[in-house]
């Protein structure tokens, strides 16, 4: 015989509920508050160990600088402005070039990943010269941009856009090649063109993974412009590098460096808020 199933009344089953619910919200906000803790002790230490370290001469503060020397030369870059002049406009015209970059070489990437993941041909007719030119040290092509496009943005364009072509092409392809054939082949027994297949279901299975790649191609790009500025530029951040290391301004170059780790920081954070907005249907990973 089968005993009947006691169940809790529904007021209480509710406040039950909300118990939970209010104890795990708890616990987050808890370690939410010991993780921000944890980083602004980690944080003290490092900056005051070192300055620590800089005073007592354990390190030579002339090549390591010191913390408070850092600090004391963004604020005379922000107040006097830099030997090329303000501060913000070195940062915005090395923003400007790894922005188009950027933009071109993930454009570019999505585009050749997407056309080569889905033409078997073409893939392996280019497979061989992309793996050639993607096995070349990008970096040792600023000197030929250089010497080919001038001082101006082009050439740093130029060497952003191949530092991050790469880096979303291999995602983009990747991504398309792992699409799921069950839901192309349903596509397809439903009478759908390739172009739909494509744009309804390869490219949506693809997203996660390219929108993956721009994390790390933004930073790529940001170092492609760096180094063609420190190649030969005549304004931004690389330049600014440049100088400070020519004049043995150790202060100068931990400086630029924190700008640089601003921006990149702002920008993945920008592209976290866009990757969380278009991909609002993957379910969130649990802890």
């Amino acid at each position: 015989m089968s005993t009947p199933q006691q169940t809790l009344p529904q007021g209480l089953d509710a406040a039950a509920l909300d118990a939970v619910e209010r104890a795990a919200q708890k616990h987050i906000r808890r370690r939410q508050a010991l993780v921000i803790a944890l980083r602004i002790a980690v944080l003290v230490v490092v900056l005051g160990g070192w300055e620590i370290a800089a005073r007592l001469k354990w390190i030579d503060p002339f090549f390591f600088s010191m913390p408070t020397a850092i600090f004391d030369q963004i604020v005379d870059w922000f107040v006097n402005g830099t030997s090329q002049g303000p501060l913000l406009t070195q940062v915005w015209v090395t923003l400007e070039e790894t922005g188009l970059g950027f933009i071109i070489g993930s454009v570019a990437g999505v585009f050749c990943g997407i056309v080569l993941g889905r033409n078997k041909l073409l893939s392996d007719v280019f497979s061989l010269y992309i793996q050639i030119a993607n096995s070349i040290p990008r970096v040792v092509l600023g000197s030929v941009f250089v010497i080919a496009l001038g001082l101006g943005m082009a050439s740093k364009v130029a060497l952003a856009v191949v530092m991050v072509f790469f880096v979303v092409f291999a995602n983009a392809f990747q991504g398309v090649r792992e699409a799921d054939r069950y839901m192309i082949a349903n596509a397809q027994i439903l009478g759908a063109s390739r172009r739909q297949v494509t744009t309804s279901v390869v490219i949506p299975s693809a997203l996660s993974w390219i929108l993956a790649s721009l994390h790390v191609s933004f930073g790529f790009a940001l170092v492609g412009a760096v180094v063609g500025e420190f190649l030969g530029s005549k304004q931004g951040i690389g330049l600014l590098i440049s100088t400070a290391q020519g004049a043995f301004n150790a202060s100068g170059v931990f400086a630029a460096m924190i700008v640089l780790a601003v921006v990149a920081l702002a920008a993945d954070y920008l592209l976290t808020a866009i990757e969380h907005r278009l991909l609002k249907w993957r379910p969130t990973p649990s802890n």
